[in-house]
């Protein structure tokens, strides 16, 4: 049947959304919800049976819903209502929490249930709960509330309403309440608001001269000082003391001023700058430190023949000191007697490749962009050479651009089912470059290549393995994504061909590279690169600002707009993509 998404971004889940049903062989569109008459043009011209919201902050207008189904995926389980309810969830220390679909009504969150489930709520930021547990919990209710929908024999259930027969909602939960009181909250508690904060909208503080909104955070249980104090930095975070420890801040966004630009976050020693002279930088190897609570982006650990190179970064972004970070720490992996190497964090993103809001803020945007695509091919090249090992990228949530042509560098790539892939760069005005030429079509073949990054559209993990792009998908949750591919890589590893494999890996890199140099590609990738990059009138730039400012679109994307029949669909089946 004919689906029409409605959102207010086409945000993580929204595109897991659009995917899942895509490949259920249904016809998707998609329209932003940018205004009541676009929403009534969209719903005119397309016509669907069914009007679904994966992530809305406005409402539907009335004639809308009163006239068509319309489901609303609220981030709560039943009777949860409100703006605010996962950011609640986090900062009153929920162990679960759910997600349900509801029938869009006047009373806001109020209208009959078509589905619901629930999910676990680890000690993670807002923003990687929102992408992992919760998006699987909201997958699942979609779906349901899908199949029920389309079998006509449903009855959704009418939620009750309170004694006086109203549905009251929490309010929207605003920064006065998310104040830190560092003089007084422990540890856990600090925890707490940053993690409900994180990403959006960050919890406003007050220190060195200046206001700041504090993004993401994670405990420190050795080093100590004045509470509220920055005891310390390392890689571009800053440590502030707590009454009973510390934690570790990576990301800060100032306070917009009256009239001033918009602001976004930035490594907090990026923003801080100055301020922090005399602050000591806290080194940490590679190696995890045992008993020890700290934050490490970047680690290391063996388990006999496999090593594990584990990386974190905040939106999945990779700046080019990061970049230089990693292939330091890939150079160290690879001096390690392991015959396989595994890739990628324990959860959510795996890279988005480069660094978009540190190169917004460069003195010289198009030097940071070159500067940093530099560092960025430099790491993927350093996989591609690999010939004495099996590497294996273990993609536990979504890749995108640059970090999607990092995992297809690899030897293998494992996806959890809920990953999203973006194996793209258009949106951006940019041609791409970490060697895309040469890895995507070798997946993929030629055709597939220029449809993927043509068309820029996501494609499910489940889509991505039936296509090549992806070797094994992994049906496991968030939390047990690191132990599956640890016995996984355990396996690979004492395989009796695996020698044979590794040999057969370095001879076929032979062959490329005399039929075509790796750097070859790279320079002709680089050269387009290169152009838009110092061209100031090249779209690059405007798209740029826009995408790290999050500056609201005046009408849905063109990308998302056009209706083609959709080759990638699977089983021959066909997705309008309106």
């Amino acid at each position: 049947m004919t689906i029409l998404l409605v959102a207010s971004a086409f945000n993580s889940l929204t595109q897991r959304v659009f995917c899942a049903l895509a490949d259920r062989g249904h016809r998707v569109a998609v329209e932003l919800a940018l205004g009541d008459e676009a929403l009534r043009q969209a719903v005119r011209r397309h016509d669907p049976r069914l009007i679904l919201a994966p992530m809305l902050t406005t409402a539907i207008p009335e004639d809308i819903w009163s006239a068509r189904p319309c489901l609303i995926v609220h981030p709560g389980p039943p009777g949860d209502r409100g703006p605010s309810s996962l950011d609640r969830a986090v900062r009153e220390g929920a162990t679960r929490w759910g997600v349900t679909v509801l029938q869009a009504e006047a009373e806001m969150d109020a209208g009959p249930v078509w589905a619901s489930a629930s999910c676990p709520v680890p000690p993670v930021g807002k923003s990687d709960l929102y992408r992992g547990e919760l998006a699987d919990a909201a997958l699942e209710a979609v779906l349901t509330a899908v199949e029920r929908f389309d079998s006509g024999t449903y009855t959704p259930r009418r939620q009750p309403p309170e004694a006086d027969g109203t549905f009251p909602a929490r309010p929207l939960l605003r920064q006065a309440e998310r104040r830190i009181d560092w003089a007084a909250d422990p540890t856990e508690a600090v925890l707490r608001e940053l993690r409900a904060a994180d990403s959006q909208p960050g919890v406003l503080d007050a220190f060195l001269g200046g206001e700041w909104f504090l993004h993401g955070g994670h405990p420190e249980d050795r080093l100590t000082g004045r509470p509220g104090e920055v005891v310390a930095t390392r890689h571009g975070a800053i440590c502030r003391a707590t009454v009973d420890g510390a934690v570790w801040i990576p990301q800060l966004r100032p306070r917009r001023r009256p009239q001033g630009p918009r602001t976004y976050p930035l490594p907090a020693t990026t923003v801080l700058g100055d301020r922090l002279r005399g602050v000591p930088e806290a080194p940490c190897g590679l190696w995890p430190v045992e008993d020890h609570r700290t934050w490490q982006d970047i680690t290391y650990t063996e388990q006999g023949p496999v090593g594990f190179l584990r990386f974190t970064h905040p939106g999945g972004a990779m700046c080019a000191q990061r970049c230089r970070r990693l292939l330091h720490a890939y150079a160290f992996a690879c001096s390690r007697p392991t015959e396989v190497l595994v890739l990628g964090g324990p959860r959510d993103f795996f890279s988005n490749g480069i660094h978009l809001g540190v190169i917004e803020a460069a003195a010289d945007p198009a030097v940071e962009s070159w500067t940093n695509i530099q560092a960025m091919d430099d790491l993927v090249e350093a996989v591609l050479r690999t010939t004495d090992r099996l590497v294996v990228a273990a993609l536990c949530g979504n890749a995108a651009a640059g970090g999607a042509m990092l995992a297809l560098a690899a030897d293998e790539v494992w996806c959890r089912a809920g990953a999203v892939l973006n194996p793209h760069y258009r949106l951006m005005g940019l041609y791409g470059s970490e060697f895309w030429t040469y890895t995507l079509p070798r997946r993929v073949g030629d055709r597939m290549a220029e449809r993927l990054t043509q068309r820029a559209l996501p494609v499910s993990a489940a889509r991505a393995q039936e296509i090549g792009l992806v070797d094994r998908v992994l049906e496991c949750a968030v939390g047990d994504f690191a132990g599956e591919v640890a016995r996984m890589a355990a396996r690979l590893a004492a395989g009796a061909g695996l020698r044979s494999r590794i040999g057969a890996k370095k001879a076929a890199r032979e062959r490329d590279e005399a039929a075509r140099p790796l750097g070859a590609y790279r320079a002709a990738e680089l050269e387009r690169m290169r152009e838009v990059f110092f061209d100031p009138t090249a779209p690059y730039h405007a798209l740029r600002s826009a995408f790290v400012t999050k500056r609201r679109p005046e009408r849905t994307p063109d990308h998302l707009v056009e209706t083609p029949t959709d080759p990638m669909c699977p089983n021959g089946r066909t997705s309008r993509i309106m």
